[in-house]
Parts: structure tokens; sequence; C-alpha cells
């Protein structure tokens, strides 16, 4: 099993190596492979008045470091078409975020990287809509996709996760990730914030392995009632182990007869 996982933003350089730090044995303990995830900027804020990230030189440093002492591959997400070619000289794999999923030019660039490209299905989408989404990447010439499901816009301010949009999109014969975090957010949902329910995510999780995700995606942090971004919505790091173990057992589980 694989796992991408870190906090939602870089808020320091001090953080960012003490969650890899943490994270790296915890895996390693439980036989999982990590990804290590955190954003150099969070370009889609709700508030201009957000806290963004270190930006891009600065963040890559970072991940490089990450990279450098505990052996582990990371990611990022990139807004622009430009980031793609810095970003792809250090991370392992570059996440295309919800929101901008359809935008030809970010797509094209990041598949010509040649690097892995995890692309987060939209809100708005169907599961089986990102067929295109999907051919954009392959005749830009992606061979390594992986496919996120983040949950869905119900109404205001509220997302729900069909967990058959994770079989629709296993058809398209690329790997499917579940954002666990991301799907309990509220979007908006705190008037000049995002706001979410972290006490879902686990039993969330637990159902879209049952489902067939391959992977799983999680935000963690320290002190997540307190960090720059997402708080609500993610794990807190000392419970991250616990919580994986127990996702495990019924990941593997349904995996007994394969």
């Amino acid at each position: 099993m694989m796992v991408i996982a870190g906090p939602c933003v870089m808020e320091s350089e001090e953080l960012t190596l003490r969650v890899a730090g943490e994270l790296a044995p915890t895996c390693e303990r439980l036989g999982v492979t990590l990804c290590y995830k955190a954003s150099f900027d969070k370009a889609n804020r709700t508030s201009i008045h957000a806290f963004r990230g270190p930006g891009l030189e600065t963040g890559l440093r970072w991940l490089q470091k990450v990279k450098d002492r505990h052996g582990v591959r990371v990611v990022t997400d990139i807004h622009e078409a430009h980031q793609a070619e810095p970003v792809a000289a250090v991370c392992d794999v570059l996440q295309i975020p919800a929101f901008l999923c359809r935008q030809t030019d970010l797509l094209v660039a990041a598949a010509q990287t040649g690097r892995i490209i995890n692309v987060k299905k939209a809100q708005f989408l169907a599961p089986w809509d990102m067929r295109n989404v999907v051919a954009k990447l392959e005749e830009s010439g992606a061979k390594d996709i992986l496919l996120c499901e983040r949950g869905s816009s119900f109404g205001y301010n509220q997302l729900v996760v069909d967990m058959t949009s994770i079989i629709e999109m296993k058809r398209f014969g690329y790997p499917v990730v579940f954002d666990a975090t991301h799907s309990v957010q509220k979007p908006g949902g705190r008037g000049d914030s995002t706001g979410g329910n972290r006490e879902f995510v686990e039993p969330l999780a637990k159902a879209a392995v049952a489902a067939g995700a391959d992977i799983l995606f999680f935000e963690v942090h320290p002190d997540p009632d307190h960090a720059q971004s997402d708080g609500p919505n993610m794990l807190k790091l000392h419970e991250f182990e616990g919580i994986l173990k127990r996702i495990l057992k019924i990941y593997h589980a349904v995996r007994e007869d394969e």
C-alpha cells in the first residue's frame, strides 16, 4: 500500500522536516510506502489574506531536504504550467488540484515532465468525465497517472463521497487515490476559510479501501487546530499511526483472495 501524507502547506522548514521525520518511520513500521506531500503555495485559499506558503523556490528546497534525509518520494501541487518543469526536477509526483483538473495547458506541461501525475477529480465532475482528463494526459505523453477522488459538491459548503466513483475511475486502468482529509472539508464553511470535520476521515478511508482504492491521501499536522491551512480536516500527527493500523486491517482483508 502507498500513502500520500504530510501537512497541507509548508508553514516553516522546521515543521516540514518534523512531520516527514515522524511519518517516514511510521510508514516503514507498518510496511507502507510513503510519498510525502506539502504545498509550497496554496493558490486557491478562500480569503486573499490567508497564508499561502513559502513559494516555489523555498518550498522545493525544503522538499529536497525531506528526500535527502528520509529517502522518500515527495509530491506537491502545481497551479500554473510554468511550474511543472522546476517542480519535476525535485518531486517524484506532480499533483493537479481539483479545481484545475480540466486546465489543458497545465495537464500538458505536467505530462511532458515524465513524472507521475496525481490529478484530483473536480468536485463538480462525474467520475466518468475524467476520461477526457486522462486523454489529455495520455496524448501529452504521460505514462504514470493517478486519479484522485476527493468528494463531490452537495449543495452549499458541503461535500459527499460516492464510493462508486472509485470503481468507475479504476476502469480507466490507472490506480485510484482516495483523499480522505479533503473529502471531509466544508468549502468556505467558516466564511473566510474552509471548515471540515476530521472525525469522518477514518471511516471514509476504511470505506474507500473496501471499495478498491489503491492509495490513500491524508493531510496531517502536529497541531491542526492552529494550522495555517485546512486545520479542521487534518489529522493529528500523534494519532496517525493508530488510524492507519486500523485502516490497513481492512485493506489487507479485502485483498486476501486477490
